[in-house]
């Protein structure tokens, strides 16, 4: 077997998807961390007040630890999904839960990469599918997790769909800039809309750079098809929690978490196959 159809086998981008999982759900903890300490800095620094020192944080450092006793994660508790069976989901210091999302995450990002493989082959391409859902993966869990669609993640995944689309290493560069620009804009036009009409806001401009970077990958033409997905999952999932009582009064369930997985069904199914399921072709 050729050495790049073993490289972008499915097989072995699972394995890839796996340890790229485990970072992902590092980024979904502590991103929103660093991003909150940078603010409560600046509104200080602003203002002129004392904020109290908190210990730095990035994607490296500190060292992991459990939240619950403080333990030191070692390496071997640290391998992708292995450990957490190991370890029958508990802290080996203080046998507090860890967390089932860990291993789902790395589960998910496995299952995701194994299927960029089986979609685009043996080209190099595929890794750049790769990151792209993967950096979904994360927004999706971040915006469920906080409401919030950080611009560190949703602008460059924007610039990365423009550069590659620009090299040829996706799709034209018109539909790419196009896909850009309608999906920025259709979600902004209902925003004001819906303002105008209510007084209320009903999504954050997160949406809108999100939606912009999935139609700069996907195309002007899949759009649509994306708000369309993601209005109607999001809906059936509201409506769930809500007969469930698991959304409480006042509360929303954001909607970036469905615009990331409407995207994900959108690059697997391909544009003929999502346009012929909707009678447009």
């Amino acid at each position: 077997m050729p050495p790049a159809e073993i490289l972008f086998s499915p097989f072995v981008l699972a394995l890839l998807g796996l340890c790229i999982g485990s970072f992902l759900n590092v980024v979904i903890h502590r991103l929103p961390l660093m991003l909150e300490r940078g603010w409560k800095q600046e509104s200080a620094e602003l203002l002129g007040v004392a904020v109290p020192e908190t210990p730095a944080i990035t994607l490296s450092t500190p060292r992991s630890r459990c939240p619950s006793c403080g333990h030191a994660i070692a390496w071997y508790e640290n391998i992708p999904l292995a450990s957490w069976f190991w370890l029958r989901g508990r802290c080996s210091a203080c046998k507090a839960r860890i967390s089932a999302r860990y291993p789902v995450i790395e589960v998910a990002t496995a299952a995701l990469f194994a299927l960029v493989g089986w979609r685009f082959g043996t080209a190099p391409a595929a890794l750049l599918w790769c990151a792209f859902a993967a950096t979904l993966v994360a927004l999706a869990a971040i915006d469920w997790d906080t409401t919030l669609l950080p611009d560190s993640m949703t602008l460059p995944l924007l610039w990365a769909g423009l550069v590659s689309a620009a090299l040829g290493w996706t799709i034209p560069l018109g539909d790419s800039v196009w896909g850009a620009v309608a999906g920025y804009l259709s979600l902004w036009s209902v925003y004001w809309l819906f303002k105008l009409v209510t007084g209320k806001e009903g999504m954050g401009f997160g949406d809108f750079k999100l939606l912009a970077a999935l139609g700069a990958w996907l195309g002007f033409k899949m759009v649509l098809p994306i708000v369309l997905a993601a209005s109607l999952i999001g809906a059936i999932v509201g409506i769930g929690m809500k007969m469930s009582a698991a959304l409480r009064e006042g509360r929303y369930v954001p909607f970036g978490p469905f615009l990331a997985g409407a995207g994900i069904v959108v690059m697997l199914a391909g544009q003929q196959r999502v346009l012929g399921w909707l009678g447009w072709v």
